[in-house]
């Protein structure tokens, strides 16, 4: 990893121009911007990247996930006078990582950008980005809140830098490249070293930029830009602890070589923490119903294990296909069909295995439990939480 020098950027910065040519022919740098309610920023961004790229060839990709506040509507009525913003509404699907990729996919430009829309990333990094990958400094330029210079004082809330600095501690030690910022989402590289890369991606959860240094066949050279993380101005943040959850299950996913998919490590992992949550109900309503059967007590401890699991799992599992409303209530109703079945198999299962002789008790109860996890895992992804709608 090589860290730039002396240059660092303030908010009364007005020129930094002096590092590209003027443009000619098509877009030789197009900036992916994902999107999901931040209709009020587009305008903003567009005559930003306007003010800061005047001399490039470039173009701006919002990829907007369906957002109800009209951010789609809002790109796309730019683009009838601007021809160099263009927009992609995605219907039935969610998901930072695979936005950006999406997006970066979608271009012919030599280089590509991605920068998120809530304007707190500082658009002015983006000519030295650019001058940096023209020059070969570096395969991937980073900006970052992490190297001298850079600053995220004012842009991160507890929560938000808690998440960042726990999962920043996590990708420095399984990266093949030193790097200050890997959670940065503000980075630029070549399109054919992306395109070389894009089969590998896993392109689940927020943090692309670590899933293309991971995918990568050798280590990366990264260059990292200092700049000023801003606060945001308009909206509300997506960063939640969930993020590092599914964070978790991209170094996973890359650590078992992709043969696991990452919403069922997920899935999985909830589904371990719903055990605990079984002991604990059985525990308390041994305490409170002393005079029922433990039979009883078992079912009810299992609907209260079966109710949190279908919560975790909403919010963090398939929260790129999160349910709300009346769909929320059909949802549980469904999924406590499907644990239902997926408990009866497993009973049957392992009984069969241990009747046979095919098994000790121990093993046909794994069998069982097993059978029952892929179950429940493929049901509840088809049934509960389908792909598209």
């Amino acid at each position: 990893m090589t860290t730039a020098p002396a240059l660092v950027l303030h908010p009364d910065d007005t020129d930094v121009r002096e590092a590209v040519t003027p443009a000619t022919g098509p877009a030789e740098l197009t900036v992916v911007v994902p999107c999901r309610n931040e209709a009020e920023n587009v305008p903003v961004l567009v005559e930003r990247l306007h003010r800061v790229l005047a001399g490039v060839a470039w173009e701006v990709v919002f990829v907007d996930d369906d957002s109800p506040d009209g951010t789609a509507a809002v790109a796309k009525s730019i683009a009838t006078r601007d021809p160099k913003v263009r927009c992609i509404r995605r219907v039935g699907r969610r998901g930072l990582a695979s936005a950006c990729l999406e997006g970066m996919l979608a271009s012919a430009a030599p280089f590509v950008a991605v920068m998120d829309g809530d304007l707190q990333h500082d658009e002015r990094l983006l000519p030295l980005m650019l001058a940096a990958l023209r020059q070969d400094e570096a395969e991937v330029v980073v900006g970052s809140r992490r190297v001298p210079g850079g600053d995220d004082a004012g842009g991160l809330s507890p929560v938000r830098r808690a998440v960042s600095e726990a999962g920043g501690a996590l990708a420095r030690a399984v990266l093949p490249v030193p790097l200050a910022d890997p959670m940065s989402g503000f980075f630029a590289l070549p399109r054919p070293l992306l395109e070389e890369l894009a089969p590998r991606l896993t392109a689940t959860g927020f943090k692309i930029l670590l899933d293309v240094l991971l995918s990568a066949s050798r280590p990366l050279e990264v260059l990292e830009l200092p700049y000023a993380f801003r606060p945001r101005e308009r909206g509300a943040s997506k960063l939640d602890a969930g993020v590092l959850l599914e964070f978790l299950g991209l170094l996973l996913d890359k650590a078992l070589g992709g043969r696991v998919p990452p919403r069922l490590v997920s899935f999985c992992a909830v589904g371990t923490a719903g055990v605990l949550v079984h002991l604990a109900a059985l525990a308390v309503l041994n305490g409170v119903a002393q005079d029922a059967s433990f039979e009883a007590k078992q079912w009810g401890a299992t609907a209260v294990a079966m109710t949190a699991n279908f919560f975790l799992n909403n919010l963090v599992t398939y929260r790129d296909r999160r349910l709300r409303g009346a769909r929320l209530a059909r949802g549980l109703l469904l999924f406590y069909a499907v644990c239902g079945i997926g408990a009866a198999a497993n009973v049957g299962v392992a009984t069969l295995l241990l009747d046979d002789g095919v098994f000790a008790w121990g093993a046909a109860g794994v069998a069982g439990a097993l059978i029952t996890v892929v179950w429940n895992y493929a049901v509840s992804s088809t049934l509960v939480w389908p792909a598209a709608r």
